[in-house]
């Protein structure tokens, strides 16, 4: 990776500083931003306007609502999936050969167990309590519009979005990250005096914003990255530093992976066609109708009707005239209507499929089960398999790696060894495998019972089905399940109390005689 050299980089013959380095890759952004603000008009005008928008610009309205509600409910599906209320979307997992070698001491490990899950529960509280869900909603609504974000962490937590506006990015052949620049821009007055002192001279008075930029870029060793910010070409002083690549605060998302391009492509782009006829039809729907629906009555300027005896008579009047010497003027577009909306039908169904809406899961029939609802809502979750897995190594991994770091420094975490005990994600892409082993489970166990009947289930370990159930689900069966211990005390109780309203007291101390004959002796 070291070895690749960028076209443009910092301290270049064409990119000496952070602005010429931002105007330098602004050049190969503008089509990706072109697109993505399209996309936008179609669906949330207001994720990406045009660039000349301001305060008091008006943003394009759309004639259909189906982009917005697509984009926000798939937001949501992917938000409770990639960070799920009241769960942990991650695991602390011990690497498979230290964990060999504690296999015989059962002791260590529940205590290695129960440290990891409150080192779990400190990291998700953190999660909770910094705000970092709001602006990850965010996020997620950028990368399905214009399939690009850049999120960063700051020292004092939380997490903030940087519009695709706003800054630019450069990529090796393989995507990997090599230069980031964000351009803000920020009032003279709100600047440190210290900065402000050192810009004084090229400050003009007139100016009410001057932009920042702050570059992040890849060093030659390949393994970490350098930051800094400029000033109209000054670098801040105290403003440089070096972060190691997996605790970088800066994540350029992006919601596909194009070979030897810098920024990616949203999910509204795969579907603009049917988005684009969708609007362009719905438009003409509705003028059409507010054309039909105007009223005009016309009068025969040569019959005995006059136009405005007709116009001043009140409703129910009696007047003289012809009926025939008025008509009401119609547009007899009905049929041309009707073509209209079948072809809008069969989109809105296309485009409901795609944004997992839940209208698209149930077929029109008299009678759909709730097993065909359930397998249908499944399937559609099922093709969110590309975005889960790009999202779980882009941004949930890293999302803990930093939250880890920054709290370990700050003493609100142990350190972990390095190597033995790493962060494993168990929701979105992890979270679909675990639900095809239910299905497969339940398949199994029907399908046996089916084809052998009842007795099949005698040969069925309860305990580990149960078990295997409950992981393909998700859910913690500590202190959930009986042991086959607590199970063979609990019929062990059953049997000498039923022993003890047949036999009597005399059966009950035989019975439990030869019960702690048969166990094992303590060592």
């Amino acid at each position: 990776m070291a070895s690749y050299q960028p076209e443009f980089s910092i301290g270049s013959a064409e990119t000496k500083t952070g602005s010429a380095l931002y105007k330098a890759l602004e050049a190969r952004r503008q089509p990706f931003l072109d697109r993505a603000r399209d996309c936008s008009k179609l669906t949330i005008p207001s994720v990406l306007p045009d660039e000349s928008h301001n305060n008091h610009s008006k943003l394009p309205t759309p004639f259909q609502s189906l982009g917005a509600r697509g984009v926000n409910n798939l937001s949501s599906k992917l938000l409770l999936t990639l960070l799920p209320p009241n769960a942990a979307f991650f695991r602390l997992a011990i690497d498979p050969y230290q964990l060999e070698q504690l296999a015989g001491n059962q002791q260590i490990l529940a205590e290695i167990d129960e440290s990891l899950g409150k080192m779990e529960r400190a990291v998700m509280s953190e999660i909770e309590t910094t705000g970092i869900r709001t602006a990850a909603f965010e996020a997620l609504k950028h990368l399905l519009i214009t399939g690009n974000a850049l999120v960063y962490f700051p020292e004092e937590g939380g997490l903030r979005l940087f519009h695709m506006d706003s800054y630019v990015v450069e990529r090796d052949p393989k995507g990997n990250l090599m230069s980031i620049v964000t351009k803000e821009s920020i009032a003279p007055k709100a600047l440190p005096e210290e900065v402000r002192e050192l810009v004084q001279s090229k400050l003009d008075q007139s100016e009410k914003s001057v932009d920042v930029y702050t570059c992040v870029h890849r060093s030659d060793e390949g393994d970490t990255f350098e930051t800094f910010q400029e000033i109209m070409g000054i670098r801040v002083p105290g403003s440089d530093g070096v972060y190691k690549e997996e605790s970088m605060p800066y994540m350029a998302l992006r919601l596909s992976t194009i070979a030897n391009e810098d920024f990616g492509r949203g999910l509204v782009e795969e579907y603009m066609g049917d988005l684009r006829s969708l609007e362009s039809l719905t438009r003409s729907i509705v003028e059409g109708s507010a054309a039909a629906a105007k009223v005009l009555f016309l009068v025969n300027p040569n019959g005995t009707t006059r136009a405005r005896a007709l116009a001043e008579s009140p409703n129910g009047a009696i007047r003289e005239g012809n009926a025939a010497d008025v008509t009401t003027l119609q547009v007899n577009k009905a049929g041309d209507f009707r073509v209209a909306l079948e072809a809008i039908g069969q989109i809105r169904e296309r485009l409901m499929h795609a944004f997992l809406l839940n209208e698209s899961i149930q077929r029109q029939a008299e009678r759909v089960t709730a097993e065909e609802i359930r397998f249908m809502a499944q399937e559609l979750e099922q093709s969110l398999g590309g975005i889960f897995s790009i999202l779980s190594s882009d941004f949930q991994l890293p999302l803990v790696n930093i939250l880890m770091d920054r709290m370990t420094k700050q003493r609100r975490l142990p350190k972990l060894p390095k190597g033995i005990v790493r962060p494993k994600i168990v929701t979105g892409l992890e979270a679909l495998g675990r639900g095809n082993d239910l299905n497969r489970l339940d398949v199994f166990i029907s399908g046996a019972i089916q084809q052998f009947g009842p007795e099949f289930l005698q040969y069925i370990n309860l305990s580990d089905y149960l078990t295997r159930r409950a992981t393909a689900v998700g859910i913690d069966i500590e202190g959930l399940i009986k042991t086959e211990e607590e199970v063979a005390q609990q019929r062990q109780q059953a049997m000498m109390m039923d022993m003890a309203q047949k036999l009597g007291p005399n059966a009950i101390n035989a019975a439990n005689e030869q019960y702690m004959a048969a166990q094992p002796p303590s060592e």
